[in-house]
């Protein structure tokens, strides 16, 4: 199991809420440049499809944030296409991955670094 610090602990704890109050299958919280800090769950609409990364994204950028520090994605997959938001805005970003417990079962750290299973997925 991988230790993070209280920071990147205080987004997992907000990922895990936004999972259970959306009821989705997925949870997501980023941390902008500022300290600030926003939580999403999935938006299944028939108008609007976002992943739950992609909804916290959205939420830090209509909000006003300029960079991003890290992000915690609950029971995601690694070809999330919030990725390519965060590293968008934030290339070196850490994108933080866990079960529904919490448990990290892996980290992007790096531009270009990708877990060799792209695809797979971690439940709870």
């Amino acid at each position: 199991m991988t230790e993070l610090d209280a920071e990147d602990a205080k987004l997992v704890v907000l990922a895990r809420g936004a999972l259970g109050r959306t009821d989705g299958s997925c949870g997501a919280a980023i941390r902008d440049t500022d300290g600030r800090t926003y939580a999403a769950g999935e938006v299944r609409l028939t108008a609007l499809r976002l992943t739950a990364l992609q909804a916290a994204v959205a939420a830090a950028i209509s909000s006003g944030a300029e960079g991003f520090e890290a992000a915690v994605v609950v029971c995601g997959k690694f070809s999330d296409v919030g990725i390519a938001a965060v590293r968008e805005v934030t290339a070196q970003a850490r994108v933080i991955f866990t079960d529904t417990d919490g448990t990290v079962f892996d980290i992007i750290d790096d531009a270009g670094v990708e877990p060799s299973s792209a695809d797979r997925v971690h439940g709870g």
